[in-house]
């Protein structure tokens, strides 16, 4: 009679576990992550020499992750800063103004060698994913990428890194695992996993457009807006 009840309670449990992810995956979404236009077609097939290690591009579509019911893009106009107080040429509202496209005077431009932009969030929240463009008007691979999230704006405690490339550690952040990339209109997209934070860092390094400077065109934040 005990191994009885241990069963079904076990088959009960087994029942109950299923219902609460059927009941999960109802309350999920397709990321409501809107694609600029593509402004070229493919990628170069020679990788610049300075690169080392750079992601193959796909022929194939991004596959939409899924996400909590309600999740959207939570640095929509949200004020960023970023290294050095000020831009080389262009404002710095251009990274949440919600325009990715990849044309003149988009993207903001900061001076040479390392840098960084910093989004405020306005409070501590749970993130899901953050997507961003550097610059995707043409093919070109961007340097010691490197995108950090905390609820410290000097980015001193409880500090979170989501991505790194930066495999020599020339930023002084830690060597990272993750591979260099093509620039496209697809952008990057760095899951959070629920990790909660104030504040976004993206870091990078100069690119391989021909010139020392650094680019973003635009950054989403997703999270549940509370």
């Amino acid at each position: 009679m005990t191994l009885l009840r241990r069963v079904t309670g076990l088959a009960l449990g087994a029942l109950l576990l299923a219902g609460l992810a059927l009941a999960d995956d109802k309350d999920l979404v397709p990321l409501p992550l809107k694609l600029p236009r593509p402004h070229f077609a493919g990628t170069p097939k020679d990788v610049p020499p300075e690169c080392k290690d750079v992601e193959p591009p796909s022929d194939k579509p991004r596959p939409i992750p899924m996400v909590p019911k309600g999740t959207a893009n939570v640095a929509l106009h949200k004020r960023v800063t970023c290294s050095g107080g000020q831009t080389f040429n262009g404002s710095l509202e251009l990274v949440t103004d919600g325009d990715k496209e990849a044309y003149d005077g988009s993207a903001v431009e900061l001076r040479p060698k390392l840098q960084w932009i910093q989004i405020d969030l306005g409070k501590t929240q749970a993130l899901q994913f953050i997507a961003f463009w550097h610059c995707h008007t043409e093919a070109n691979v961007v340097h010691d990428v490197v995108v950090q999230i905390s609820s410290d704006p000097e980015f001193i405690d409880e500090v979170k890194t989501l991505f790194n490339n930066d495999k020599d550690n020339s930023a002084g952040l830690g060597a990272g695992q993750d591979k260099e990339y093509w620039e496209t209109f697809e952008g990057k997209l760095v899951a959070c996993k629920g990790a909660r934070a104030r504040y976004v860092r993206l870091y990078s390094r100069g690119s391989t457009l021909g010139d020392p400077l650094n680019r973003y065109t635009e950054v989403e934040v997703y999270g549940v807006p509370q």
